[in-house]
């Protein structure tokens, strides 16, 4: 069922924007019917996380420190994908860059929105499968550590919470469902 929009946009400012991000300020009238101020970051890219899986269950995860969170994180690779361009082309270079891996088989798993209360912006997460090895192309702002592990192991990272990006956290939780149904 489609419910009707219960807000009201008077005005759209822009704040802010770099080569990753546009940032507004909206007023608004409420659904209540004040006057109020609401933010909104869009982005300029498609998040694309990528779940590389091979024929005996393994997978990769990248480790990085996150700059925005002051920690180091363990992640599927991922990366952004330009709006109006092909998100598959874009995740087949995300996966090649980060970890070295090319797949042959691919399989979207799901469409998310990262935090639908201040940013308008998408993901998608696929399943890579078939998986052929070379060199990896880090970019400039990325010093990763590439770890292969068992996707069960990859799993109780989610639930022991070592793995805590949106992302990686809803990509695995789909993959495992995705593995175990194609099993049956």
């Amino acid at each position: 069922m489609k419910e009707d929009n219960p807000w009201e946009t008077v005005r759209i400012k822009p704040v802010y924007q770099n080569p990753w991000i546009i940032v507004e300020e909206h007023d608004v009238i409420t659904p209540a019917g004040r006057e109020g101020i609401y933010g909104k970051v869009s982005f300029k890219n498609k998040a694309l996380g990528i779940i590389p899986l091979d024929q005996d269950n393994n997978t990769w995860l990248v480790g990085q420190y996150r700059y925005t969170l002051d920690t180091y994180s363990w992640e599927i690779p991922m990366g952004g994908g330009p709006l109006g361009e092909d998100f598959i082309e874009n995740a087949k270079r995300e996966l090649k860059e980060e970890t070295g891996i090319i797949a042959a088989h691919w399989q979207q798993l799901l469409k998310l929105h990262t935090s639908n209360s201040v940013t308008d912006e998408e993901g998608f997460v696929y399943l890579a499968q078939e998986l052929t090895f070379g060199e990896t192309a880090f970019e400039e702002t990325e010093k990763l550590i590439i770890k292969k592990l068992p996707f069960t192991e990859a799993l109780d990272m989610v639930i022991e919470g070592e793995i805590t990006d949106a992302i990686s956290v809803a990509g695995l939780l789909m993959a495992d469902k995705f593995i175990n149904k194609t099993k049956k």
